[in-house]
């Protein structure tokens, strides 16, 4: 009887050894410690003295630039708490300035008005804009949609006239409210106290990040991207949607009015931060950096301010008055060339600076195999 012999089957091909691979594995292994990293030289940056032509005036620790360093970090915070509403609940809020502006006013009004030290102050102006963002929230979000973010935008423009209004003789109308800094530490007083200020602001942009980063990898925050994704579902599996919404508004809220108090020391308080239009910014930034990631909204929020600052520098520069009218004029407004850094950077990466690095892989590996 003949031997049936089965048909070999051929071996797979030898994988072949990938040059880059220790690289990448040295690479992931590093990526959980390059926050740390980038803390450690945030925190000792006021001791560099490198200069960067064309980014920033003089030295890189002079006082002009480390307070606009700090004033970058402190949006980069506030994108970060508005994207926990816009990028990982879907929702769309319009009013989210007025908490902010809560916070700035608040201090600035508990310090000078009513001459409370600096700690008592901020820690009643974030309780009690925390507070305030739960009421104004709770009322909100008993509709969803345009109709939200319409709702927002109302409470928000209220709060923006009664600034406007000088309610109380409170808040100063369009000449804002000077800090007084007789009720503040001397420490947080001063050009010469500058970085401070700095690390006083880098410190509120790790806790929100810190905050956001917790809330997301939480049951909550599994709940919340599925409320972005499909409200219905949650509701099927029952849970309450509205009362995660109203925890995820609230801690929002909260986190802007930290930031305002931060910024109050900065700039002190004036009415154009209680307009929709710091809101729309916001929006901008997230959407800029990419909504829904860890590290995209404070990038969006950091390069969005530095923008917004040297640009108006750069307006009224030499080398842009020099050029021919239809040039110079747009290249003078600020807000033109924002928004056409903007339109582009949607335009090419729909996904904002996040999703640069993955966009970019394939070229990369492209020009490693050369």
């Amino acid at each position: 009887m003949t031997e049936v012999k089965s048909p070999e089957v051929p071996a797979p091909p030898a994988a072949v050894p990938d040059e880059l691979a220790p690289g990448r594995a040295r690479w992931h292994g590093l990526r959980p410690y390059l926050p740390l990293v980038a803390l450690v030289v945030a925190v000792i940056l006021p001791y560099s003295t490198v200069q960067l032509p064309g980014v920033f005036e003089g030295a890189l620790n002079s006082p002009g630039n480390l307070q606009l360093l700090a004033i970058c970090l402190v949006f980069g915070g506030l994108a970060a708490g508005y994207d926990l509403l816009f990028g990982r609940a879907g929702m769309l809020s319009f009013g989210h300035a007025l908490y902010f502006a809560a916070g700035v006013y608040g201090t600035a009004i508990l310090v000078t008005k009513a001459g409370l030290p600096l700690w008592q102050a901020g820690l009643l102006t974030v309780i009690g804009s925390t507070i305030l963002a739960g009421l104004l929230g709770a009322v909100a979000l008993r509709t969803t949609g345009i109709a939200f973010a319409m709702v927002t935008l109302a409470f928000a423009q209220v709060g923006a006239i009664l600034v406007a209004r000088n309610f109380g003789g409170l808040t100063g109308g369009e000449e804002g409210l000077t800090l007084d800094v007789s009720g503040l530490p001397s420490a947080l007083v001063g050009v010469a106290n500058t970085v401070n200020l700095y690390w006083l602001a880098l410190a509120y942009l790790a806790l929100v990040v810190f905050v956001v980063h917790r809330v997301s990898m939480s049951p909550t925050g599994r709940v919340l991207a599925g409320l972005r994704d499909d409200e219905r579902r949650i509701g099927v599996l029952g849970l309450d949607p509205y009362r995660f919404k109203l925890v995820a508004f609230t801690l929002s809220g909260g986190l802007a009015a930290a930031g305002g108090v931060v910024y109050s020391l900065l700039v002190g308080a004036s009415p154009h931060i209680t307009s929709s239009e710091l809101t729309l910014s916001l929006l901008v930034m997230v959407v800029l950096g990419g909504p829904g990631t860890r590290w995209g909204p404070v990038l969006g929020g950091i390069l969005y301010m530095y923008l917004d600052h040297r640009l108006t520098a750069f307006g009224t520069s030499d080398a842009v008055n020099s050029l021919p009218a239809f040039l110079s004029h747009p290249l003078s407004q600020p807000l033109f060339v924002l928004g056409t850094v903007f339109i582009l950077a949607v335009y090419f990466f729909p996904g904002g600076l996040a999703s640069l690095r993955t966009r970019l892989h394939p070229v990369l590996t492209a020009l490693r195999r050369r």
